[in-house]
């Protein structure tokens, strides 16, 4: 009897520890998939502005692309418009913390931080990576007088504030950056320039084509299906060289104009993250640029792939944070 029951012990031991093993299997595999081996999930990622526009566009298209290339699975993309993007902005340092929240971002919320003089600012931030950069471009309407970029610079040379001009950016951002740029290089004094904010491309959209506006200036990616369907029409971008998905546009450059002007986007996170979050984000977006899927919006949307993660991108921000305040306080508007 006694030889029965230590036999029963020993297999019962015995199991104990293959349960604990497969136990600590399986604890192992889920470890892996949280730290980069399958989709990750719960991501949430804030659009500041509304739907349709550049950000907005960026955004979903990331999400589209983790999701596509299992990534990640169940991205929430939405949107939380005001104030430039300072309304996302603040509620993204409230997320102290919040290591499944990031916010679509770029030029346009540095600028806005200083014009709105937001409390929240991007130096509260976690940065991520910047993913992509995109030349600017000057459009109007299928019915507008101006056929050219020069017949434009002309009108708006003789009455400054006749001639108006729309941006999806508020004061400090590139659609406002853009025009003032460009008015003090073809001898107008950005003072007497016109200009009325809307809330993104998507607003802006509409007030182009129902020529609220004498021109827009705008990244040309927001509106390159009503390019195509002959609704806009592109007088010139604001690249070094000609854009290959606008291949018949004139830069400013060759039409005479001595301007280059570059937008760019990127995502950041609340302040406080956990390092592993961090690096949850960081390698998701790392894989979401190397993948196929990714290569092929580039190619289609036209963007420039400038892609730098993590500190790289930390400092990058610094310096655009610098620029832009340089910018505004010339301008009288920091």
């Amino acid at each position: 009897m006694r030889n029965r029951i230590s036999v029963l012990l020993a297999a019962l031991a015995a199991l104990s520890v293959l349960a604990a093993g497969g136990c600590g299997a399986t604890a192992e595999k889920g470890a892996g998939t949280a730290a980069g081996e399958g989709p990750v999930t719960g991501l949430r990622l804030m659009v500041p502005n509304t739907p349709g526009g550049g950000y907005d566009t960026t955004a979903r298209t990331a999400a589209k692309v983790m999701e596509d290339a299992k990534i990640a699975s169940g991205v929430q993309v939405f949107n939380l418009p005001g104030a430039g993007g300072t309304v996302g902005l603040q509620r993204m340092i409230n997320e102290k913390g919040n290591g499944k929240l990031a916010m679509q971002m770029g030029l346009g919320v540095v600028g806005a931080s200083y014009t709105s003089k937001s409390q929240a600012t991007l130096s509260q931030t976690t940065p991520l990576a910047k993913l992509i950069e995109e030349a600017g471009a000057i459009v109007v309407s299928k019915d507008s007088p101006y056929r050219t970029i020069g017949d434009l610079v002309a009108a708006w040379k003789k009455d400054p504030k006749k001639v108006t001009v729309g941006g999806g950016s508020s004061p400090g951002g590139p659609d406002h950056l853009l025009p003032m740029r460009l008015a003090k290089v073809v001898g107008i004094d950005p003072r007497q320039v016109n200009y009325v904010s809307y809330d993104g491309g998507g607003e802006l959209l509409p007030a182009i084509l129902g020529d609220k506006v004498g021109f827009g200036a705008s990244g040309y990616s927001e509106f390159l299906d009503q390019v195509t369907a002959g609704q806009l029409r592109v007088l010139a971008v604001t690249s070094t060289e000609p854009v290959p998905v606008l291949k018949d546009i004139p830069t400013l450059k060759a039409s005479g104009i001595d301007l280059v002007f570059t937008n760019w986007r990127g995502i950041v996170a609340p302040p406080g993250i956990g390092d592993a979050d961090r690096r949850m984000w960081i390698d998701a977006l790392t894989r979401m640029h190397d993948s196929q899927q990714w290569k092929a919006e580039l190619t289609k949307r036209g963007w420039t792939d400038s892609f730098v993660t993590g500190d790289r991108f930390a400092a990058y921000l610094a310096e655009q944070d610098k620029s832009v305040a340089s910018i505004l306080a010339e301008l009288g508007l920091a």
